[in-house]
């Protein structure tokens, strides 16, 4: 049925570029599932992630969230414990829950915050977080000594954005569910984020091109226009 579905929302796309407000109710309107989906913004650069300096990465804190209550661990000692159970982490403590991550396959948790003296420790499980995006970076906010301000952060709807090998970054911007306005000023600032991460290395255009879905839709192909890449 859902194959159907996605047809015939396919054969009803026009071959151009919408803009960000028209396609989001576009999106709510021809919803495939009945669970509440995920919208994604798919973006390709202009860039070439093989060099360092080209590299796009970074976070941004949606203004209206993501819909869902990520599960956040916190790697601290001391009073830094105090502060991450008084923000709202799932999980906190210190060497024990990098034991129960390498020996028991422990994954309990959508994101990692370690304050910079338990980096040593949380480098054991390096080849276990890093793949799965859950090492904690300094450069993401996650490695930081403000445990209450990253937690909250994260608890908000902090999205980390990073290139992948074919220049494209892809990133959640909110539920189908949500008011479409909220979606279009989440999705607008996602993007004014990765225009802002733009390498100075990078030649030419950046924002190449931008495309909208839903997990089960079609992409709407953006007008790139309406930012100023």
């Amino acid at each position: 049925m859902a194959g159907k579905k996605y047809r015939a929302f396919a054969e009803k796309l026009e071959d151009r570029a919408y803009a960000l407000n028209e396609a989001i109710p576009i999106l709510q309107q021809n919803k495939i599932s009945k669970f509440d989906e995920t919208v994604e913004v798919h973006l390709n650069l202009g860039v070439d992630p093989r060099h360092a300096d080209q590299m796009v990465r970074g976070t941004v804190v949606l203004p209206h969230g993501l819909g869902v209550s990520k599960r956040v661990l916190v790697i601290a000692s001391g009073e830094k414990l105090r502060e991450a159970e008084e923000a709202g982490a799932d999980f906190f403590g210190g060497e024990e829950y990098v034991d129960k991550i390498q020996k028991e396959g422990w994954l309990g948790f959508d994101a990692v915050v370690a304050t910079p003296d338990m980096m040593r420790v949380v480098s054991r499980v390096g080849k276990i977080l890093g793949p799965r995006g859950l090492m904690p970076n300094p450069k993401t906010g996650t490695v930081t000594v403000d445990i209450a301000q990253a937690v909250s952060e994260v608890k908000a709807g902090k999205v980390e954005f990073r290139v992948d090998r074919g220049a494209v970054i892809h990133a959640p911007v909110g539920k189908l569910g949500f008011d479409a306005d909220h979606i279009v000023e989440n999705a607008g600032t996602l993007i004014g984020a990765v225009l802002k991460a733009r390498p100075q290395a990078a030649k030419g255009r950046y924002l190449m091109k931008a495309t909208i879905c839903s997990t089960m839709s079609p992409s709407l192909t953006l007008n790139v226009s309406e930012f100023s890449a």
